[in-house]
């Protein structure tokens, strides 16, 4: 954390609950989310849902979809990931366990987050499968963390299958996410 944000403020989950717009919470201190996104981004990120969406009906798989919701990771620490993919079923309110998948579609203003706190914070809290997909150059990368907490980062040229819910497999295919 920067020398500046440890002398912000301290923020909880009760207070950032009263809060309105878009934000986040890391370790205490609110961090103001972009506003929403870009038609492309957004596409792709439907895609995205969709491909999941598919892949764990088709495959019978006990596995829930979610877009841009609450993970709830500590008291003073809240995330909005662009999609998340969960085996405990629909949560009453917000997610408060790591995610089997999360993804997050990179854009201008959450490049650098993405890429730097958040990818910390899923790794620290072992999510077992962290997608990043790059609109700009078309790219999918998977970070998988196995029960040791070891990360692998790959890149995906064509087919990212991804273990959840215990021994579901499901695919998602490049050409899905990045169609014309």
């Amino acid at each position: 954390m920067s020398p500046a944000l440890k002398d912000a403020p301290r923020y909880t989950c009760s207070d950032y609950q009263k809060w309105e717009g878009r934000w986040e919470l890391w370790e205490g201190v609110a961090v103001s989310m972009s506003p929403s996104p870009f038609g492309r981004h957004r596409a792709i990120s439907h895609r995205l849902s969709f491909a999941f969406e598919s892949a764990i009906r088709l495959n019978r798989c006990d596995a829930t979809v979610l877009f841009e919701i609450d993970w709830i990771v500590a008291d003073d620490t809240i995330v909005r990931p662009d999609i998340v993919v969960v085996c405990d079923g629909i949560p009453e309110r917000h997610v408060e366990s790591p995610p089997a998948i999360v993804v997050e579609v990179l854009s201008e203003t959450t490049r650098s987050r993405d890429l730097t706190y958040k990818r910390e914070l899923y790794h620290s809290q072992r999510v077992a499968n962290y997608v990043i997909v790059d609109p700009d150059d078309e790219s999918i990368v998977i970070d998988k963390t196995n029960s040791d907490g070891e990360t692998q980062t790959m890149a995906v040229a064509d087919v990212l299958t991804i273990s959840v819910c215990g021994d579901c497999k499901i695919e998602l295919r490049h050409s899905d996410v990045f169609r014309r």
